[in-house]
């Protein structure tokens, strides 16, 4: 009978929880990466800010033989859960990591800066671990977020993790991007040239991102 009971709730359960990882996102376009005869030059791991990425520039990736992984809304612990099938598996040369924000707009509940580092030094760790070649971006400026207006300290916050994040990758030999110093003004916000919503960049703010990440891919590859 017990046994039974445990079948009928973890079946209730698996029906009303979807996916909190959310691996089925890119599982079709992971089978179709992995079954080909070229492999990326690198994946783009990230959030909102790079799902949109492809959304608006999809030519940046597929001129470059990148690859994005990006899913809306997600904060490190659950790119970390993801890692091994959206990064480790499509054998890339480069990971490139861009996260943070939904961690600090506490997408998933309180978390300190140290441990969103945390969570990134152990993709870094796991992608080295397989050979690829791991890149840390800065996170974005933000004034702060729509759907947490209670956060009124999210550029003070930023500028904290995009500092220990800096002093993570110049401790462990790794790639950082600043993306930072070009998209901020006063005050620790977004440029509004570069933004709609004081968060994601648009069409314009990608296009000042872009070269800076080619050019540290290349550089990482050519090393």
């Amino acid at each position: 009978m017990t046994a039974i009971m445990l079948t009928v709730t973890t079946a209730a359960f698996a029906d009303n929880k979807p996916d909190w990882i959310n691996h089925d996102r890119y599982a079709a376009a992971n089978a179709e990466v992995k079954s080909s005869d070229i492999k990326p030059v690198a994946v783009f791991m990230g959030n909102s800010i790079t799902d949109f990425w492809y959304k608006n520039r999809p030519e940046f990736f597929t001129d470059n033989n990148y690859v994005c992984r990006g899913i809306s809304g997600q904060v490190t612990t659950q790119m970390l859960a993801r890692f091994r099938s959206d990064v480790i598996a499509l054998k890339p040369e480069v990971v490139v990591i861009l996260a943070g924000i939904n961690d600090i707009a506490l997408n998933n509940g309180i978390i300190e800066l140290e441990h969103i580092v945390d969570n990134i030094a152990s993709m870094t760790d796991i992608a080295r671990w397989h050979g690829i070649t791991p890149i840390v971006c800065s996170v974005l400026p933000a004034a702060g977020f729509s759907w947490r207006p209670e956060i009124t300290d999210a550029p003070k916050q930023i500028a904290a993790l995009n500092k220990l994040l800096k002093k993570h990758c110049d401790e462990n030999n790794i790639t950082f991007v600043d993306y930072y110093s070009h998209m901020v003004v006063d005050g620790g916000i977004i440029n509004p040239h570069y933004s709609d919503d004081a968060v994601h960049p648009t069409v314009e703010g990608y296009k000042v991102m872009e070269p800076i990440v080619i050019k540290a891919v290349s550089n990482t590859i050519n090393h």
